[in-house]
């Protein structure tokens, strides 16, 4: 019999809502369903909580086939039209009535990922996995992430930002401070958005205006970086005071860079794990990737993404990720699982750190 309610929150306000779900889904398909009985609970695009036959029903579409064959406006309008008229689902959160012992938040990007529901379930005294408030709010802006790893010894590419609201009054000051700093290629990016949501890479200056209004209208703040050429590595890591990392996994674009379409629709990428580079650099991946997590405190998971410059060999810290994805195509469990932990264990002990942790 199960002894454990989890609380799986998914869907959410980001741009990230659809891969949420499938992230939800591919948790709930590998609990272990001896030890714990999952209550699904989903948070709409306006914000509202959903319980009951709503977030079931929602946690059940097979997402990933529904964003190959339709945009993301007609996905969105249908997951709408699933929740009108649902007042009787609405969650009002009521967390210790329903006898809920730990949540699990799958949520990706803004309003998720970024401390503020982390900070509600502490509120209310509910243990969750993941990372706290601190290193989630931390993690979540790539450029503060990026002042944190400099700090602690890593290398980074170099960066600057700028605001949304700067932009829209004085286009012109923006376009030329990017033009004193960089030359093609480079990168443009909201600031707090994963998934490679709003990423451009700009190769000539004409395209410039369009990248950044491209970020802008997705976050405030936005940061333009220089094109790192390199290969592209990630490792995921598990655990609290004492993490582990696993086997380092490399990501073969299959486009310019490794963006959102890359990821969920075309399959395009070529994922090999474990990366095919010598030991010593794997070694110091995992050892570049603990020292962030410590850096940044860290708990219960995160994946770290690095560059191997072509030129030089150098690792290039890029950024943190404190809710990977969990989808069928994630890097991080597969990554655990090559490291010798699969996929139902993973689960298991991401909510047994959560149980360990204590709730202010």
């Amino acid at each position: 019999m199960s002894d454990r309610v989890v609380a799986l929150l998914f869907g959410g306000k980001s741009p990230e809502h659809e891969i949420s779900i499938i992230s939800a889904k591919a948790i709930a398909e590998h609990i272990d369903k001896q030890k714990y009985t999952i209550y699904p609970l989903y948070i709409s695009q306006n914000g509202e909580w959903f319980m009951g036959r709503t977030a079931q029903e929602i946690l059940d579409l097979d997402m990933s086939s529904l964003l190959k064959q339709h945009s993301l406006e007609e996905t969105g309008y249908q997951l709408r039209n699933m929740t009108e008229n649902r007042e009787n689902d609405l969650f009002r959160f009521d967390f210790q009535q329903k006898g809920i012992d730990v949540a699990f938040p799958v949520l990706h990007g803004t309003y998720g990922e970024d401390g503020k529901v982390q900070g509600l379930l502490e509120i209310f005294g509910i243990p969750y996995t993941g990372c706290g408030v601190q290193a989630s709010a931390i993690t979540m802006d790539k450029a503060v992430t990026k002042i944190c790893a400099a700090a602690a010894g890593l290398n980074i590419a170099e960066y600057i930002t700028a605001s949304s609201s700067d932009y829209l009054i004085d286009p012109s000051a923006i376009l030329t401070m990017v033009e004193e700093y960089f030359s093609p290629p480079f990168f443009v990016k909201p600031a707090t958005l994963g998934s490679s949501v709003g990423i451009s890479k700009v190769h000539d200056m004409d395209t410039l205006p369009e990248a950044i209004e491209a970020a802008c209208r997705l976050d405030e703040k936005i940061i333009i970086e220089r094109a790192v050429n390199g290969r592209e590595v990630e490792v995921a890591l598990l655990g609290n005071e004492n993490p582990i990392a696993s086997c380092a996994g490399e990501i073969e674009p299959g486009g310019d860079f490794y963006d959102y379409t890359d990821k969920y629709i075309s399959n395009a990428a070529k994922l090999h794990i474990p990366a095919k580079i010598d030991q010593k650099t794997h070694a110091s991946l995992q050892e570049s990737a603990i020292k962030i997590y410590k850096a940044l405190g860290c708990s219960g998971m995160a994946r770290a993404d690095f560059f191997i410059e072509h030129d030089s060999g150098r690792l290039i810290f890029n950024e943190i990720n404190t809710i990977p994805g969990f989808t069928g195509i994630s890097m991080y469990p597969m990554l655990m699982e090559n490291s010798g932990i699969g996929f139902t264990e993973l689960v298991d002990k991401l909510l047994q750190f959560a149980l360990e942790k204590t709730v202010p």
